[in-house]
C-alpha cells in the first residue's frame, strides 16, 4: 500500500515535470523573441524580462519533485554512504521527519496561501514597467512546492520500509532508472 502511494506520487511528480519542461520551451520562444525584438526590429519589449524571471523560477519548482524522485538531487552522503544500508534509511527518514517534512510543510502552505490572496486581490509585479498579475507565478511556486513536498512524503515512506526490508525499496542515493 505505502508503495503504491510511492509510486503515485512519482506520476505526480512526472506529470508536474513535464508542465516545467513545457515552460521550458515557452521561455525559449520569449527570449528568443525578446533577442529578435531588440536587435532587429530596435524595439524591446517591457514583458520579456518579467515572464522570464517569472518562469525560470516556476520550472526550478515544478522540476524538483521530480528530481527528488529520480535521485537527480545534490546529495552529500560522504558519512552516511559509508554505513550500513538500513542505518542510511534511518538517517535519511530522520532528516525528512525531523527537518525536511516541517519546513516544506510551512514552505508549502505559505505559498499556496500568498498565490490565493494574489488571486484574490488581483496583485500586480510592484517592481516591473509592465506590472502584470503575479498570481500564476505565485501559484507555479505552490504547485511546484506542493508536489515536492508530497515526493517527499514518498521518499519518507520509502526509507521507512528501508528501514525494515532494505530489498524492498532502492536504496538511499540509488535512483529507480538503474
Amino acid at each position: 500500500m505505502i508503495a503504491k502511494a510511492a509510486r503515485l506520487a512519482d506520476g505526480l511528480s512526472l506529470w508536474v515535470g513535464r508542465i516545467g519542461m513545457a515552460l521550458i520551451a515557452a521561455l525559449v520562444v520569449v527570449v528568443f523573441y525578446e533577442v529578435f525584438a531588440r536587435y532587429a526590429l530596435g524595439a524591446p519589449t517591457v514583458w520579456a524580462y518579467d515572464l522570464t524571471y517569472m518562469m525560470n523560477g516556476t520550472i526550478f519548482l515544478l522540476g524538483s519533485g521530480l528530481a527528488l524522485s529520480k535521485n537527480l538531487h545534490v546529495r552529500i552522503d560522504f558519512l552516511s554512504s559509508r554505513m550500513p544500508v538500513r542505518i542510511q534509511h534511518l538517517v535519511n527518514f530522520l532528516s525528512y521527519v525531523l527537518l525536511l517534512l516541517p519546513v516544506f510543510a510551512i514552505l508549502t502552505h505559505q505559498a499556496f496561501r500568498k498565490a490565493w490572496k494574489a488571486y484574490l486581490t488581483g496583485e500586480l509585479e510592484p517592481v516591473s514597467v509592465w506590472a502584470p498579475v503575479i498570481w500564476p507565478f505565485m501559484a507555479g511556486i505552490a504547485l511546484g512546492l506542493g508536489c515536492l513536498l508530497v515526493q517527499m512524503l514518498a521518499e519518507t515512506a520509502r526509507h521507512g520500509l528501508g528501514m525494515a526490508d532494505p530489498a524492498a525499496v532502492r536504496g538511499p542515493g540509488e535512483s529507480d532508472d538503474h
